[in-house]
């Protein structure tokens, strides 16, 4: 407020006015140079605004552009990375039991830009530090190309993906990737195969059901294969062929009530899980891609034969006293002949080749070639394995083949046709396709191949030639072990050679009713002062099976046949055995 006088110069007559009645408006304006750049500032901040909405809108744009209509561009490493990826990871594959078999596992595989990469000679010499057992020369040469992608390691472990990143490289890089893993190594390689490191099945099972085990990551491959079984059969075959030192060998165990297979073992073997290089006779799968004479293990086939079609009984005999001749070079002789005549459960017991050749004759070759046919033995092997091979046969059957066959010459079958063949003699008559997955195991789905009686005759032979014959060394107490042995001459330059053999041995177990086939077959094994010098059948590949059934019977629950074989199904059978009267038990 403020003071005003009256003009008669009273200060009593002083009255207070405001400031606004004073000054009519309280507006304040700008002149001169403050007005001026107030107004620059005030169209700068306007244009700034202006171009900031410009840009926002502009780059907005672009982004839907790049999301809805263009491609992302990846960067040229990355691409050439992304051609060698697994992609997705591979099914299980699991024992009949749930037992891994083969997983897959995450891994980090190291790959480099050579464009990013400083000093290649440097960078390759620290490299080797950490990843020893890579190629120096090979790795610089890599690195010095001119590419924007180049592999230096696959599937490294988490301790050298560490160390390459210790190395700060910028032009080194890592990719995840699947690594296929098998537990077991080497067991069951020629039965499950293994997956090369680009992730695809290259043999066995990962290469038959490839497709499925990658468009099913999470649907389990059971196979009918028990990894107890499986152990037992590959230690006891390892510990043959440190003995013989056979070219390789063979074992399978087989469910005779289904086909499944128990047990599939090839020697020589390798590690699926080592990249190196594998030699060709260690990938090849002796038990269905190789194919043999299996010689006297055929002449159950050729007593089967003789029996279910009426031609022969237990009572006929024939004369073995003397070779069997088939023009000026084709005779056929006696191992260790007994030089007379024989009765049909002497031919086997005693493996007579003389007369299994005379049993065949009687027959007949039609009737020999149909029931081979029957059994499986002139087709391809169905089991679910690409390696499997196609038996040889004669084009023309005649009667030095029927003869030949009759023993185990003549015809070449891989040991799975033979087990597959056996087993249904035993079990009642009924032929299965033999198989290596559980989802396939169908006891009904059988064709009968032979009668009940002639299966029960059949197990009545196999267990005398385990009891009086050829196979003792197969027996087992308290098991009821029924087999036969077999002894092949292998064909060399100047025909058949007596010094190369191909021995095995087939046993049944227990026969009074049976439940597993346990075969051992060793390529060319050596004598050793344990077997008198003998590399046949019953003193090599006979002991593997007696050593086996031992192990895995208690596995499954039979630790001692305690019941006695019941002749109520069939009539008691009495034959005539060198010279004596015997009675066979009814099994």
């Amino acid at each position: 407020m403020k003071k005003l006088e009256s003009r008669w110069g009273d200060p009593a007559d002083t009255q207070c006015v405001s400031d606004q009645e004073e000054y009519p408006s309280a507006q304040v304006r700008i002149h001169g140079v403050h007005k001026s750049s107030l107004e620059t500032g005030r169209r700068r901040l306007l244009l700034g605004a202006g171009l900031f909405t410009i840009g926002f809108f502009v780059l907005s744009m672009r982004l839907v552009e790049v999301a809805l209509f263009n491609e992302v561009r990846t960067p040229v490493a990355i691409n050439e990375a992304a051609e060698f990826s697994d992609g997705p990871a591979r099914a299980d594959i699991v024992d009949r039991n749930g037992v891994v078999l083969a997983t897959s596992l995450n891994t980090h595989s190291l790959y480099a830009d050579p464009q990013h990469v400083r000093d290649s000679s440097d960078a390759a010499t620290r490299l080797i530090d950490v990843l020893p057992g890579i190629d120096l020369e090979e790795i610089a040469a890599r690195l010095a190309s001119d590419r924007h992608f180049v592999w230096l390691k696959r599937h490294l472990k988490p301790r050298q993906v560490a160390a390459v990143n210790a190395l700060g490289e910028p032009g080194f890089r890592f990719l995840k990737e699947q690594r296929r893993v098998y537990p077991h190594g080497s067991l069951l390689v020629h039965a499950v195969g293994y997956a090369k490191i680009d992730n695809r099945g290259l043999s066995g099972l990962e290469s038959t059901y490839d497709e499925r085990l990658l468009a099913q990551p999470n649907r389990q491959l059971t196979l009918s294969i028990d990894l107890r079984f499986q152990h037992a059969m590959y230690e006891e075959l390892t510990r043959a062929v440190a003995m013989h030192r056979p070219l390789g060998a063979v074992g399978i165990v087989m469910d005779v009530a289904t086909g499944g297979l128990r047990a599939l073992v090839s020697l020589p073997d390798f590690n699926p899980n080592d990249n190196g290089k594998v030699e060709s006779s260690a990938l090849f799968n002796r038990a269905t891609l190789g194919v043999y004479e299996m010689g006297s293990t055929f002449k159950i086939l050729t007593a089967a034969m003789g029996i279910d079609s009426g031609v022969i009984t237990l009572q006929d005999s024939f004369d073995a006293s003397e070779p069997l001749r088939f023009g000026r070079n084709n005779i056929i002789r006696d191992f260790h002949g007994e030089a007379r005549r024989l009765s049909v459960p002497e031919i086997f017991i005693h493996s007579s080749n003389i007369g299994a050749a005379k049993m065949a004759l009687a027959v007949g070759g039609s009737a020999q070639r149909e029931f081979l046919a029957r059994l499986g033995l002139l087709d391809r092997a169905g089991i679910e394995l690409p390696e499997t091979a196609v038996p040889h046969y004669p084009s023309d059957w005649k009667d030095v083949n029927t003869a030949t066959i009759g023993f185990g010459h003549g015809v070449a079958v891989s040991p799975v046709h033979l087990a597959a063949a056996v087993a249904a003699l035993v079990n009642g008559g009924l032929w299965h396709s033999p198989t290596l997955l559980a989802e396939n195991e169908k006891p009904g789905k059988a064709m009968r191949v032979v009668s009940e009686a002639t299966s029960h005759t059949i197990r009545q032979l196999l267990r005398l030639a385990v009891t009086h014959g050829t196979g003792r060394n197969a027996e087992v107490g308290g098991y009821w072990v029924g087999g036969k042995t077999g002894t092949a001459e292998k064909v060399g330059p100047n025909g058949y050679d007596r010094r190369r053999v191909l021995s095995s041995f087939v046993g049944v177990f227990p026969i009074t009713r049976p439940r597993y086939l346990v075969f051992a077959m060793l390529d060319e094994p050596k004598g050793t002062p344990s077997t008198h010098g003998y590399a046949t059948g019953g003193w090599t590949a006979a002991p593997v099976v007696a050593r086996v059934i031992a192990k895995i019977g208690p596995m499954v629950g039979i630790t001692t046949i305690v019941e006695a074989p019941n002749g109520n199904d069939f009539p008691t059978t009495v034959i005539k055995l060198d010279g004596n009267e015997l009675r066979l038990a009814a099994y």
